[in-house]
């Protein structure tokens, strides 16, 4: 199988699985990616001699790494150091109110009653009971296999269980599901957050997401060195299987030659020949015409009003006390149906912002204090408009201070010293990942036929696969690398070769 020549485009952790498992069972494999280090979403930015995760934060669904290392002949805790979190996330409200989710569930029924009563604590229990229901019921048949369509989907879950699919509520919006569980308008916020996973809004996103309460029951690990760590190993793991990886490789166009992939180009003139193309990228960059006029064709473009969150992130290096923060805080803005009001239908940064905080050195447990200058990522969600819009350095410093008096009300307080934060925009975004107009997400998952509406991993164009984020089954570390391993399959399947 050594003549069976495949690049994949793009060293995101799809492309990464994707190239690790191909070259894994024998196909010469070459993965080109245009920055100088793998990771796509999952980068890191340095302040002075420090390195900090800038793009996904959690952990979950370990299994899935498991599996693909398994399947390569490896073993994930041969080569990640994983803890698993006793606090799930801390989360804050405007006046002191706090509540910790955590691994242990008895604990967080016990939390949530302490702030809610006892009525909530048992609704809890009654949505996540609900929340495994939906998971069980859309694992097999629709996130770990190839893009379904609706009537497919009711195939693959057969007869038997056509009532429980009926029970998962597509046509119900997340919020709407969320507020007949809970009274509390602070754990409806809460719970509601589950949207923005997928880069949405809960007023507009399925109730189904609510799965994602769930996958975080079943387990948030840290990661030893860091989230970026997981993309560096499996791409090591590739180059010992095989693959050769280059860096600063930037494709401008895809060769097709009678509906067939018949290669790529570099931005520097150099060709290679290949008929298999594996596109790990933003698919809204393909009909944009960013891999060239003839491999445009591969996927329908969507509406620039579908496009899901961008963010401003600010990595940052500070002295923070006056809050116990754990490694996942989330801080939330006093009106959250107007932050998404904001984002969604006036396309503006949030007068009111909510903010994500990942702690980085805050590893020990939820009373651990670290000494010194700490590193944090803080996120705000905000529009994909980075291709149309310039966001002035006015909007930035007027989010920043939105935030930092979030943070402050909060009881955080933080000390920054000149040149120790990086901030990134939507603009920079759009720049990092061309068409996206900053999009982290791919499409946003807003009406029930949302999830059906990204496309798999066999694009129009004979050869040309895809995977990643953007594609089936969604956004988050976990999703991306089982695109990256239907684009595997589905690649290994047409040219009929087997494990």
């Amino acid at each position: 199988m050594q003549n069976k020549r495949v690049v994949v485009v793009g060293a995101g952790i799809g492309g990464l699985v994707c190239a690790l498992l191909l070259a894994a069972r024998g196909l010469d494999v070459i993965l080109l990616e245009r920055a100088k280090t793998p990771g796509g979403k999952m980068r890191q930015v340095g302040i002075g001699t420090s390195l900090l995760d800038a793009g996904p934060t959690v952990f979950t669904m370990r299994w899935v790494f498991d599996k693909i290392f398994a399947e390569v002949g490896a073993s994930l805790s041969d080569h990640l150091a994983l803890k698993k979190v006793d606090v799930l996330a801390r989360h804050a409200w405007i006046g002191g109110d706090r509540l910790d989710l955590f691994a242990d569930f008895e604990r967080s029924v016990e939390a949530i009653g302490d702030l809610s009563g006892q009525a909530d604590a048992m609704n809890f229990r009654t949505f996540c009971q609900r929340a495994r229901e939906v998971y069980n019921l859309l694992e097999r048949s629709f996130i770990c296999d190839q893009r379904p369509n609706p009537l497919r989907l009711v195939s693959r879950v057969g007869p038997a269980r056509l009532l429980e699919l009926g029970r998962i509520k597509p046509f119900t919006t997340l919020w709407q599901e969320i507020s007949r569980h809970f009274h509390d308008p602070r754990l409806r916020q809460l719970f509601a957050r589950y949207a923005t996973y997928c880069g949405s809004s809960p007023f507009a996103a399925p109730a189904t997401l609510m799965l994602v309460a769930h996958v975080e029951q079943d387990g948030v690990w840290l990661v030893e060195g860091g989230m970026h760590k997981i993309a560096a190993t499996l791409a090591q793991l590739a180059e010992n299987r095989g693959a050769v990886l280059r860096y600063e490789a930037e494709v401008g166009e895809i060769l097709v030659s009678r509906g067939q992939v018949a290669g790529i180009v570099l931005t520097n003139g150099e060709r290679i020949a290949t008929d298999s193309v594996v596109l790990n990228a933003d698919v809204a960059a393909l009909p944009a015409g960013k891999f060239g006029p003839l491999a445009a064709k591969a996927t329908r473009s969507y509406p620039l009003t579908s496009r899901s969150l961008s963010a401003v992130t600010w990595a940052i290096l500070a002295e923070a006390d006056g809050f116990p923060l754990s490694h996942h805080n989330v801080f939330f803005s006093s009106d959250y149906a107007a932050e998404f009001s904001d984002i969604f239908e006036r396309q503006r940064l949030p007068v009111t912002p909510s903010v994500y905080v990942c702690a980085q050195d805050r590893v020990a447990g939820p009373i651990e204090r670290a000494a010194g200058k700490q590193r944090l990522f803080c996120i705000v969600n905000a529009p994909a408009t980075g291709d149309r819009q310039q966001f002035s350095p006015a909007e930035i410093v007027q989010c920043e201070k939105q935030i930092f008096n979030l943070l402050a009300s909060c009881g955080l307080r933080l000390r920054i010293a000149t040149g120790e934060k990086v901030i990134t925009t939507p603009n920079d975004f759009n720049r990092l990942f061309p068409a996206t107009g900053g999009a982290l997400y791919g499409r946003s998952s807003h009406g029930w036929m949302a999830s059906f509406a990204r496309p798999g991993s066999r694009s129009r164009i004979k050869g040309l696969y895809l995977a990643g984020g953007s594609t089936h089954p969604g956004p988050g570390v976990p999703m991306a690398a089982i695109s990256g391993r239907l684009a595997a399959s589905s690649l290994m399947a047409d040219l009929n070769l087997t494990n």
